[in-house]
Order: C-alpha cells, then sequence, then structure tokens
C-alpha cells in the first residue's frame, strides 16, 4: 500500500519506496468482485429497450491477510494511521475511533504462478468490512478485510496487468485484435 494516488509500479519487479508490504495473503488468494447496476430505458410503444445506461460498477477485493500483527494491517483493521501503531518502549497503544475515519490508500496486489504474474493496481481505496479477529497463538494471525475501490484523479478504479511469462497466447489473438475461431 501506499498514499493515496500513488502511481503503479513500472514493472513486475516488488515495488520500491513510497510502496509498503501488508505480507503474506492465505494461498487462495483474494476474492475479486465487480457489481454493476444499470437502467433500461424505453420508448413509448416499444417493448424493447432502447438503450441501456451503466448507472453504478462497484468493484471490491476481500483478502485475508495471515499477517494481523503487521503494522500496516493492524492500523486497516483497526482503522487508524500507522502512526498510531508506533510502541513507546516497544508497546503500541491507542484508541480505536467510534466513528469510522475516511481512510484511504493506494493498493497493489500481486498473484504469482511460476514466471506468470498478475497484478491489480488500485490507487484509491478504502477498507470498508471487517472479517471476524480470533488472535490465536499460532506464527498467523488471520485478518480478513474487504476493500472498495474508486476513480483515481485521473485514473480509473482497477487496472490489472498481466505478465504471461514464457507462455505463448499469439494464437488467441489476431492482426485487427478479435479473438480467432
Amino acid at each position: 500500500m501506499a498514499a493515496i494516488n500513488t502511481a503503479a509500479p513500472l514493472d513486475f519487479a516488488d515495488p520500491a519506496t513510497p510502496w509498503q508490504c501488508l505480507g503474506w495473503v492465505t494461498t487462495e488468494g483474494g476474492l475479486f468482485k465487480v457489481e454493476e447496476e444499470s437502467k433500461d430505458v424505453e420508448a413509448a410503444g416499444s417493448l424493447e429497450p432502447i438503450r441501456t445506461l451503466m448507472t453504478k460498477s462497484t468493484k471490491s477485493l476481500q483478502v485475508t491477510f495471515l499477517e494481523g500483527l503487521n503494522p500496516l494491517v493492524r492500523s486497516l483493521y483497526d482503522n487508524v494511521p500507522v502512526t498510531a501503531l508506533q510502541p513507546v518502549d516497544g508497546i503500541a497503544s491507542y484508541a480505536m475511533p467510534d466513528k469510522p475515519s475516511d481512510l484511504r490508500y493506494a493498493f497493489v496486489f500481486d498473484t504469482m504462478d511460476g514466471d506468470k504474474r498478475m497484478r491489480l493496481y488500485m490507487p484509491n481505496g478504502k477498507v470498508v468490512e471487517r472479517g471476524d479477529e480470533q488472535p490465536q497463538t499460532a506464527d498467523v494471525m488471520p485478518v480478513q478485510l474487504t476493500f472498495r475501490f474508486y476513480k483515481g484523479t485521473t485514473l480509473p478504479a482497477v487496472k490489472r496487468s498481466i505478465d504471461y511469462g514464457d507462455i505463448d497466447v499469439s494464437e488467441f489473438f489476431t492482426e485487427g485484435g478479435t479473438p480467432s475461431p
């Protein structure tokens, strides 16, 4: 994650400063959702709509992080700025807000399978739902968060990049961009 509207990393290498790592997520990955609403416009006397207007397109991602004590994950779950988790004499103590704050950041989520990679870049997102928290004595502490993404100042809500690695996908495309049969 980084400050809201931070530019996307240029390649598939690990993002450098100003990006900060939220840690590992479950091997199932995240659940990316696109919810769309539309409204049909009908003409007088017509039985079929003459036009369909897209009224809403919401993009969200539900992720279970495995590092619930990572200060960045903790700040997102507790809805406090990460600076609130800075320890004094090794201990961080802070009040969780009674009224939710509108803390927004830019996010990058990478999926890897060998040399193939997929990246979702979101310039403007925030946590909108928090799953149950169950502190454990194991080496992982899962924390589930659901993010919603909004358009950036000049960018779409989500940009997807795919690196196919060494796989030749040219047979899926023709000169004009039309899928081959």
